[in-house]
This record gives C-alpha cells, sequence and structure tokens, in this order.
C-alpha cells in the first residue's frame, strides 16, 4: 500500500506541473510593457510630393495563429483566404504632403482591414492594395487625391505566391484570382491507396534539410487545389479572363505593357525540394491571353551539384530588361551548375528582343555565378557576380548596345569588407515606369551606402565615376545622430529624405536640399515607444581576442548604473557566429553606439530593465583564410571569442565572473550549446531554435559546403550533442513546434534535452504551440520572455 501511496503522489505531482506548463505565463511588468510597445509606423515616399505613413499590426493571438494551415512545397498557406498563413498587415494608411499642408487618410476601408501589398500606380495617381478576411483576399483601389477606397473586384485573389497583382497601367490591374467554379478542396482520404514511394538510380542529389516539403499523394492534390490561378485583367471597362487555371508563381507585364512574361508550374512534384524547383513552363504571352513565344520546358529540378555555388542546368532567372520596351533576359549555366569545374567562365546573359523571332543575343558571360543586372540605359547596365567559398563580390558596368564586350569591373571586393562597401546605386523611374541607373551628366552614379569604419556606422550618399571608380562623399551621417538616406527625391537637384535617429530619440524622418544647404525640415514626429528605455546607457566596446582579432559588442547598463557605487552586475550575453575568410574583414566595426534602442521581441536588451549589463551583437567571428576552412577550428575560436568578451566586460568593473549568462537564437542557440560544453565561464545558457547535432543536417549548413562523408570530423567536433556529457550548466531550450528553418527542425532540440537528462545534465524544454523559426503569437511571446527570465533570476542573477 505505501508503494502505491508514493507512487500515485509521484503521478499527481508530474500531472500538475505538465498541466501548469501548459497555461502561457506573462513576464515581469517592465518586460510585458516593453514586449507590448505598439510598432512604429512604416513610411513609403515612392512620390516625391508625398509621403504615405503606415500603420502596423502587433503580434497576432495564438487563437489567430491557430487558424487552419497547410504546410506545402516550401510554403505555409491559409486555406480558407488562399493566401499565407502568417503575415503582418497595414491596418490604417495616411497620406502626408511633404510640404507640410495636409495630412489626410484613406477612407472607406472596412472595419479592422487587414492591408498588404499596397502599391502605387504608374503615375502615382492611385493606390492599389489587397485586403485580407478570413474567407478570402480581395483587391482594393484609394484615389491619392482624396483619400478614397473601394473594393475594385468581388473576385478573390490567391496571394499564396506572395504576388496576386501587378499594375498594367493607370487603368489596367492583371491578377491571379481564384478561379471561378473552382469546387470543394480535396478530402482526405479515410485511408491511404497505397505506399509513399521516393526512388533513386544511382545519381548523387544532395539536398538541404528543407521543411514543409510534399509528404504524398494528398498533399500533391492540395497543392494543384490552392496553388492554381486563373489571370484576369481588371479595369474600368471590367474584367477579362486571359489564361486557364494553372499553378502560375507570377505572370509580369513588359515594359510597353504589350506582353506578359508568364511562369508556370508542372507536374511531376518532388518530394525533396519546393515549388521554386518543381518543373516550370516560361513563355511569352500577349495581353489576349495568347502564347507568342515559348521560351523554356525545365524539367524536375532535383538533381544538383555540390556547394552553395551550384546552381540548375537549365535556362533561369528570366525577366525584362526594363530600360527596354520588350526585351527578355536570361541566365545560363556555362560549367553545368557545377562549380567545382575548371571553366572560363560560369554563366551567360541572353537576351532576345521583340517580336521574339530572331535568335538570342548573349549579352555578356561572368567568370563566378551571375548575381543580377540592374539597368540603366541602352549604353551602361551593371552586371553583378561572386563566389560564396571565397567570399568575394565584382560589378561590372556593360554596354548593352554591343553585345559580348568584355565586361569593365567597377567593384571588386570581400562581401564582408564593409569599409570598402560603396553601396547601392539610386534608381529613377524611367517612361516605362521602371526602376534604372540614375546617371548624372558628368556620367556617375549616385550610391547610397551603410557606411561602415572604425567610429562604427556612418551612412552615406556619394557620387561614383564609372570611368575609374572613385567617390565622392556628398553627405554623410554625423554623431550624435544615426542618419540614412530614406529616399532621394530628386537625383538632380540632391533633394533626399533623411531618417534621424539617436540613442536617445526614436526614428523620424527629415526633407534636405544638400545643393541648397538648407536646413531640413521635419516630416513627422514619431513619440518614444517605448519610455522605460529612456535614461538606458549604451556603449560600443572595442577589444581583442587573444590571437590579435578585434572584436566589438553593444554594451546596455541599466539606468542611473555607476560601477563605483552599484558594484558588478550579472551579465547577460547574446551572440550570432559569423564566418570569414579573411581576419581583417572579421575584425572590422559593425553598428553604431548612436542608433536609438528599440526592443523587439528576441531582444536580450530587456534584461536590463532586470538589473544586468547586456551585450548584445557580442562579435563571434569564425575565420579560415586561404586554404583553411573556418569550421575547421570553429570551437576553439569560438572558446577565444568567448573568453575575450568575458574578460572585456569583467575587466571594466561592470561584470561579475561568477554571473554570466550566454544566449543566441538559432545558430545563436548551437553556439551556446558549444561554450556551454567546451567551457566554464557561464552559469547558464539560453538557446532558441537551434540545431545541435550537425549530422542531422548532412549536406551542409550554414556556410559549411562540405558534406558530413567529406568531413565528419568537423561535423562530430562542431556538435555540441557529441559533448554533451561536458555540458553541466543550466541550459533552457525554446523551440517553434512548427519550426519552417532548413536545419533547425524541432527534433534538434527534443534530441538535446532527453540526451540531457540522460547524461544528467541541468535543462529545460519549452516548446511553443504553432510556432515557427521565428515567433508571432503574443501568447507565445511573452511566454518565452518570462521562461527566459526565470532562468535568469535562478541560476544567474
Amino acid at each position: 500500500m505505501r508503494k502505491l501511496v508514493l507512487t500515485l503522489s509521484v503521478f499527481i505531482t508530474f500531472r500538475a506541473y505538465a498541466q501548469d506548463a501548459l497555461k502561457y505565463q506573462t513576464p515581469a511588468q517592465s518586460i510585458m510593457e516593453l514586449a507590448m510597445a505598439a510598432p512604429s509606423p512604416a513610411v513609403n515616399f515612392s512620390r516625391g510630393d508625398l509621403m504615405l505613413i503606415m500603420d502596423r499590426t502587433g503580434f497576432p493571438t495564438i487563437e489567430e495563429l491557430s487558424q487552419p494551415e497547410y504546410r506545402l512545397a516550401g510554403f505555409r498557406i491559409n486555406p480558407s483566404n488562399f493566401g499565407p498563413s502568417r503575415a503582418s498587415y497595414v491596418t490604417g494608411i495616411r497620406i502626408k504632403e511633404m510640404n507640410g499642408k495636409r495630412e489626410y487618410a484613406v477612407t472607406g476601408l472596412p472595419a479592422n482591414a487587414r492591408i498588404g501589398n499596397v502599391t502605387w500606380s504608374p503615375q502615382k495617381k492611385h493606390l492599389a492594395f489587397t485586403v485580407t478576411m478570413n474567407n478570402g483576399i480581395t483587391l482594393w483601389k484609394a484615389d491619392v487625391a482624396t483619400g478614397e477606397a473601394k473594393q475594385v473586384s468581388t473576385r478573390r485573389l490567391n496571394d499564396t505566391f506572395n504576388g496576386a497583382f501587378r499594375w498594367i497601367d493607370e487603368d489596367r490591374i492583371l491578377v491571379l484570382s481564384v478561379p471561378a467554379g473552382l469546387g470543394a478542396a480535396p478530402e482526405k482520404p479515410l485511408a491511404p491507396e497505397g505506399p509513399t514511394v521516393q526512388q533513386t538510380a544511382g545519381k548523387a542529389a544532395p539536398a538541404a534539410t528543407y521543411q514543409d516539403m510534399l509528404k504524398n499523394p494528398y498533399d500533391e492534390k492540395l497543392f494543384d487545389y490552392y496553388f492554381q490561378s486563373e489571370p484576369v485583367i481588371i479595369s474600368a471597362a471590367g474584367e477579362k479572363v486571359i489564361g486557364k487555371p494553372a499553378v502560375y508563381t507570377g505572370i509580369t507585364p513588359s515594359p510597353d505593357k504589350q506582353y506578359l512574361l508568364v511562369h508556370q508550374l508542372n507536374r511531376p512534384y518532388s518530394y525533396l525540394v519546393g515549388a521554386y524547383r518543381f518543373p516550370a513552363e516560361i513563355s511569352i504571352w500577349d495581353l489576349q491571353g495568347t502564347v507568342v513565344k515559348p521560351l523554356a520546358k525545365n524539367p524536375l529540378d532535383e538533381v544538383r551539384p555540390k556547394g552553395f555555388d551550384a546552381t540548375s542546368n537549365y535556362p533561369r532567372g528570366y525577366q525584362w530588361r526594363g530600360d527596354a520596351p520588350a526585351t527578355i533576359c536570361w541566365v545560363q549555366a556555362l560549367d553545368g551548375g557545377d562549380p567545382k569545374k575548371e571553366v572560363p567562365f560560369r554563366d551567360v546573359v541572353n537576351t532576345l528582343e521583340a517580336p521574339f523571332t530572331a535568335a538570342p543575343v548573349e549579352l555578356v558571360k561572368t567568370r563566378d555565378r551571375f548575381g543580377g543586372l540592374t539597368w540603366g540605359n541602352n549604353q551602361l547596365a551593371l552586371v553583378a557576380e561572386g563566389n560564396s567559398s571565397k567570399q568575394t563580390v565584382k560589378v561590372s558596368r556593360i554596354d548593352p548596345s554591343h553585345p559580348g564586350q568584355e565586361p569593365v569591373v567597377v567593384i571588386n571586393r570581400s562581401e564582408n569588407d564593409r569599409y570598402n562597401d560603396p553601396g547601392e546605386p539610386v534608381m529613377v523611374k524611367n517612361q516605362y515606369n521602371k526602376p534604372v541607373l540614375y546617371v548624372s551628366p558628368a556620367n556617375e552614379l549616385l550610391m547610397i551606402a551603410p557606411g561602415a569604419s572604425p567610429e562604427g556606422d556612418r551612412p552615406f550618399l556619394s557620387s561614383f565615376s564609372l570611368k575609374n571608380g572613385k567617390q565622392q562623399i556628398l553627405w554623410r551621417s554625423q554623431a550624435p545622430y544615426y542618419e540614412q538616406v530614406a529616399e532621394v527625391i530628386d537625383p538632380a537637384k540632391l533633394q533626399i529624405v533623411v531618417a534621424r535617429e539617436s540613442a536617445a530619440a526614436p526614428v523620424n524622418y527629415y526633407l534636405q536640399n544638400l545643393k541648397k544647404k538648407s536646413a531640413a525640415v521635419a516630416l513627422t514626429s514619431f513619440p518614444h515607444p517605448q519610455p522605460l528605455l529612456e535614461g538606458v546607457q549604451k556603449q560600443l566596446l572595442k577589444y581583442k581576442r587573444k590571437d590579435g582579432v578585434d572584436l566589438t559588442a553593444m554594451l546596455y547598463l541599466p539606468k542611473g548604473y555607476d560601477p563605483a557605487k552599484d558594484g558588478r552586475l550579472p551579465v547577460l550575453m547574446w551572440a550570432y557566429p559569423r564566418e570569414y575568410k579573411s581576419a581583417s574583414d572579421a575584425a572590422q566595426v559593425r553598428g553604431s553606439a548612436y542608433k536609438f534602442t528599440r526592443v523587439t521581441y528576441g531582444s536580450p536588451i530587456f534584461w536590463v530593465t532586470r538589473g544586468f549589463a547586456v551585450m548584445d551583437a557580442t562579435e563571434m567571428p569564425i575565420v579560415g583564410e586561404g586554404d583553411k576552412e573556418p569550421n575547421d577550428n570553429f570551437v576553439d575560436q569560438l572558446v577565444m571569442n568567448a573568453e575575450a568578451a568575458v574578460d572585456k566586460i569583467t575587466g571594466m568593473g561592470v561584470g561579475d565572473k561568477d554571473r554570466i549568462a550566454v544566449g543566441g537564437h538559432s545558430y545563436g542557440a548551437f553556439m551556446t550549446a558549444n561554450l556551454l560544453s567546451h567551457t566554464s565561464l557561464f552559469k547558464a545558457g539560453i538557446a532558441r531554435s537551434g540545431a545541435y547535432n550537425r549530422t542531422l543536417t548532412p549536406f551542409g549548413f550554414q556556410n559549411e559546403q562540405r558534406s558530413y562523408w567529406q568531413a565528419p570530423e568537423v561535423y562530430y567536433k562542431m556538435s555540441p550533442f557529441s559533448y554533451v556529457d561536458k555540458l553541466k550548466t543550466p541550459i533552457l531550450l525554446i523551440h517553434g513546434e512548427a519550426d519552417n528553418n532548413s536545419g533547425t527542425f524541432p527534433i534538434q532540440s527534443e534530441r538535446l534535452y532527453n540526451a540531457l537528462k540522460g547524461n544528467g545534465g541541468t535543462a529545460r524544454l519549452v516548446f511553443l504551440p504553432q510556432e515557427s523559426h521565428g515567433y508571432a503569437a503574443k501568447e507565445s511571446i511573452l511566454h518565452m520572455l518570462w521562461e527566459m527570465d526565470n532562468w535568469l533570476m535562478k541560476y544567474v542573477k
């Protein structure tokens, strides 16, 4: 009887604990207040004399997140409305005249409207946008002059591919609608008709560990049903169906509005890769829906060579040339898509001009993998290429009127060399309403750059000579502000909109004329969204690790804190490792002490209100110079980084060496588990949505291109799962049950927890229902913060 009573009491205790764990909790008031602050408005400056101010939704509830959802071919959709299941929306739009005279709301919207895809018409006289309801997504249009909005059509749009409509001209809009008379969705059979079978025939097909793939014939039927759409042109004259229902990933009008570029998916589908690698048919239609030119019928793109620069051996990247009436361009690999092949050129860009009856023209060949084209005019375009293994990027100018000429390199640098990043070119709209390069009369571009420097980020606007690649800085952010060019209103007159913030003041927008050197005119006056953070101290820390690599971290200290009077603080260190091919790149300063501190749900800065010193963005570089791979010494470098950070914060007299926690999200969670396995620096760790056993991602992860079978020691040594018997520091594991990120399956946290439990470790595993790799629901976020706060208070503070 005594044994039965003991057994029953244990059962009752566990049952009560399990029930308690199922209830959502809320954190301390200071954390709660910061987390629930309303998001700041979004802005849009696409019309020079007007700006849009758009209010945004906060966190959805767990009830909203628990609505029906299908996960098909790499997409997550809401079957009730043929749209994405996880999206943020605009709740209201205000139109503001930039001369300051008037600000007025877009009216006529339904109550509690969920607005998305806000887009200006070609002549900027109207706005088009979607309104999402529980049972459908509809198209709306607003008159910019009056702000009056009205629904354009009763048709439900299909927004599963996130591109449900496009303007053709000021009157006509092309939409992808839910097919009329679609009928009922496929019903799941009570019993399967047979087994689910996959087969390989000896040809290597390495693939990343993607989530949300099709799994069986029923999933295929669901994909066909929910992703098919019907192209319709809607205008003042009515609605015109121009094509049969099919699975269209996109339909794009030509610049001259005479043709349509059509991408359509066909069977057979894959259970290994997502929709964008399904068999694809690309063609050109006229606006009546007649096929003018078939361009390609690509088969299933399931088998590719290994490597991050590997690509399809089929024609890819079809797009309209932005500075021509109707010229199509696309890319073809010259190395079979295999980056390991020794070839003089990797890719070729081909073009074909209307009426599409001539042979394609070879515009340019690239020595590295093609990265994109930026159109300017008939004498100028920029072509980008890169090498992921070497972490290099190159931009060259070409003359489209002389195809086949050798490109002239204008930018050639390490992709991680932020100090020498010239920025991105300013674009203007041409006669076709397409964005093209702004080119000054002196044959110069305008460039907007992040402006990284040893003093921190100082964004700038510059002129960039196409003749010699030299830059002249025209404007630059000045302390004590962090400023960025939000929009170039008039590039010839150098009239710009500046987004200005400081450590104490939120982002607001100012109109400036650089040529006239007139005073900046304030366009907005958004208040501090989180007053509780006023007075929090912020400092950019600089220090070295023992091999001489320079490191940085952003330090936050409680309001009024004085180390001489208040003594040492507990520390929360938050980080995310990054790989570099150069120690000098790794050592560059990132961030700015002058940026406004806005705490988002995943930030560690909450705990500065709980008496912690918070080291955010703590640099954790992993360097592999020359022929060395960064990950060959991953753990050693990680430990060096952490030791240097701990030495810095304790050497300042701020941090208590016996009260330091480390944490991170995703690859930062992986880092956390490794540091707890290989050091005794920390009192506790927090690991959110991580991967801990690299053998479960055998075909590469993060920036590791080698497979498990090529580098088994690397996979073993980098996996904290391999050293779980040494992981005795308390670790909190949090994971979304519906994680959609490649490699971070929830089973990663489950298996690590089981291993810790079996080896006598101290751990807590929290699965958040309905949540993916990033968390969304209010209840989930507040509970996550409660878990983290309890863990830090119990094991650190």
